[in-house]
């Protein structure tokens, strides 16, 4: 049942993403050359993420995987395992980011409507279709981002964004039992850590083209 369940989780979570890469590509500004450049490097970091998740799910687990590999193998991961991930992939990022001389920001600002685009629908249809209560107060934490995404003009504009996401999600987090986002539990010390880990990859991106410009 829990397999099942996962399975149908992971099914809407590859959906909602479908719908959110289709949105930016039918509406976002850039020529359709850049748009798949963003496209083809974001779906190569999310299969990265989904490596690491299944690296991390061994790895936090090895014992039991040494001795039981299916029952690991066979079972959905958990949020320690996300959170390893999260953390391999940006570091990934970055190192790719620098070695192979990419610019991240153009990146980040696509992945951003994609991001939050997926997460409605992926929320929406957990509220409608799933009947889940806890998603209706991220899912206006999205609206609200959506609509400052579309309209927000500001220098600062992707740090505004992730400011008023984490800090949506700690205000969530007391309010509610737990707050979610693709399924995973977010714990309150892993949204102030992926703050401040956002903060430190744009500002480093920023500066960097900063002094790629001079």
């Amino acid at each position: 049942m829990a397999i099942a369940s996962k399975l149908t989780s992971i099914g809407f979570i590859i959906g909602s993403f479908a719908i959110g890469i289709l949105s930016y590509y039918l509406f976002a500004e850039q020529s359709k050359k850049e748009k798949k450049k963003h496209i083809e490097e974001i779906i190569s970091q999310l299969i990265n993420l989904v490596i690491f998740i299944w690296v991390g799910k061994i790895l936090l687990n090895l014992s039991i995987f040494l001795s039981d590999p299916l029952s690991i193998l066979a079972y959905p991961s958990d949020s320690s395992a996300f959170y390893f991930a999260i953390g391999l992939s940006s570091i990934t990022f970055i190192y790719q980011s620098i070695r192979k001389k990419k610019e991240i920001i153009p990146i980040i600002e696509a992945f951003i409507p994609i991001f939050l685009i997926s997460s409605f629908v992926y929320e929406f249809s957990q509220y409608v279709i799933n009947d889940n209560a806890t998603s209706f107060g991220y899912i206006i934490l999205l609206g609200i981002l959506i609509i400052l995404f579309l309209f927000l003009n500001v220098s600062h504009k992707l740090l505004a964004l992730v400011m008023v996401w984490s800090v949506g999600l700690l205000i969530l987090s007391t309010i509610q039992p737990f707050v979610m986002v693709f399924g995973y539990i977010m714990e309150p010390w892993f949204i102030g850590l992926l703050f401040v880990m956002s903060t430190v990859i744009i500002s480093f991106a920023n500066r960097r083209e900063k002094q790629t410009w001079q």
